[in-house]
């Protein structure tokens, strides 16, 4: 099951590329295209050195038919806020396609305040947009826009940060805030018009991020959960003497070991993705660390059984050990919403996982009750004198 959930989750959509970027358009030809790393997305563009005019079209789609595409450039730094933007939309009204000016400012990505157009400050000469099909097209799901742009750029600089993204619904001619997915999220790339050459902002994390994923999935999601379980069932078992304890304290140092390189892992993903947050996500991460790092110091201190402090010890550590293991659960399925893999056969595997766990659980719960029962009622028996054991404990004889 681990192998396999390793390799469904290695199946994660990866940061997609178009398949050929063109510089045909059917009113156009330029001189240079490119993909961009995210969303399908690809541009095209000429620039006129003499007066330093960049005429750019940006290719994208629609991912629902009420929302929103749109590119635009941030004139001082590789990030949304600040961006000058160009949007397209399908009209409220007409139903026709518009395309408006938007500034993001910091109150845009705080959601403090609607999107609402204005005059962009940049030189910006002219701009439409246009849907493949043209104006019999219609808006839905996967469908290709293109948006044009004629700017002119300060003199003796080439080089510009491009941001490009897409929403699922437009209230008014407000858009609203597009997916929080780790692709959305780095939908930025900065080039140089005059060379052709990029350097995106946001490198290709996916492989990074699918390592981070799975071996927090197989950590803190399914290893510390048969330790737990391996501690509650095993160690009423006789037969198997202090190897249940063994098997517990090997499953969950193996599995702390493991969370502890997924985590430090996600905390690189964080340094190598400025800008992108996931704030519940990351919160969630470091309170299963801490607990898990407080369960594993907690064999350090572990009192001897006639110690009058275990029971607390006792008491701890269950509290510690489930909260760690509960949490640990609500980041996994945080993790898919995250990279975007809340409807992947990874997450249909995790969850089989889970539940193969959980019906294992309630199994061994019923068998244990059962057990508890029937020794309950031996010792009641026992005790009524209805069951006497034999002194040598080769035989019981129930009298008459």
């Amino acid at each position: 099951m681990l192998f396999l959930f390793l390799f469904l989750l290695c199946s994660l959509p990866h940061i997609a590329f178009s398949s050929h970027c063109t510089v045909e358009t059917a009113t156009k030809t330029f001189q240079k295209c490119m993909n961009l790393p995210t969303q399908q997305a690809s541009i095209a563009w000429t620039f006129h050195p003499h007066n330093t005019t960049l005429e750019l079209v940006f290719f994208g789609s629609f991912i629902s038919p009420s929302g929103w595409v749109g590119w635009g450039i941030n004139p001082t730094s590789p990030e949304m806020t600040g961006t000058r933007a160009l949007i397209a939309f399908p009209d409220p009204n007409s139903g026709q396609i518009v395309l408006l000016p938007y500034i993001l400012d910091p109150t845009v990505k705080l959601q403090k305040s609607p999107l609402l157009s204005r005059p962009l400050d940049i030189h910006l000469l002219s701009s439409t947009a246009s849907m493949y099909g043209g104006k019999l097209a219609t808006v839905h799901n996967g469908a290709t826009i293109q948006i044009y742009g004629t700017m002119k750029l300060q003199t003796n600089k080439t080089k510009i940060h491009l941001v490009w993204n897409r929403g699922l619904y437009v209230q008014g001619y407000s858009p609203t805030i597009h997916p929080t997915t780790s692709t959305d999220l780095s939908s930025i790339a900065t080039f140089d018009v005059l060379s052709g050459s990029s350097a995106p902002q946001h490198t290709d994390l996916t492989m990074l991020r699918v390592i981070h994923g799975t071996l927090n999935a197989i950590s803190w999601g399914l290893l510390l959960p048969i330790g737990a379980i391996t501690a509650r069932y095993l160690r009423h078992i006789q037969a198997l003497g202090p190897a249940w304890f063994y098997a517990h304290a090997g499953v969950q140092l193996f599995g702390f070991v493991l969370g502890t390189v997924g985590f430090g892992i996600g905390i690189r993903l964080g340094q190598l993705s400025p800008g992108v947050e996931y704030r519940l996500h990351r919160k969630l991460g470091i309170g299963v660390f801490c607990l898990g790092a407080l369960q594993t110091l907690a064999l350090l201190f572990r009192p001897n059984t006639r110690n009058k402090f275990r029971k607390y010890w006792k008491s701890y550590h269950h509290f510690v050990g489930y909260s760690c293991v509960v949490l640990g659960f609500v980041n996994v399925f945080q993790g898919f919403e995250v990279m975007g893999a809340s409807r992947s056969y990874a997450k249909l595997t995790y969850c089989l996982g889970l539940s193969t766990l959980i019906g294992l659980c309630i199994a061994l719960e019923v068998n244990s009750w059962v057990v508890f029962c029937r020794k309950s009622k031996e010792d009641k028996m026992r005790r009524e004198g209805f069951i006497a054991t034999s002194h040598k404990g080769t035989s019981s004889a129930i009298h008459n």
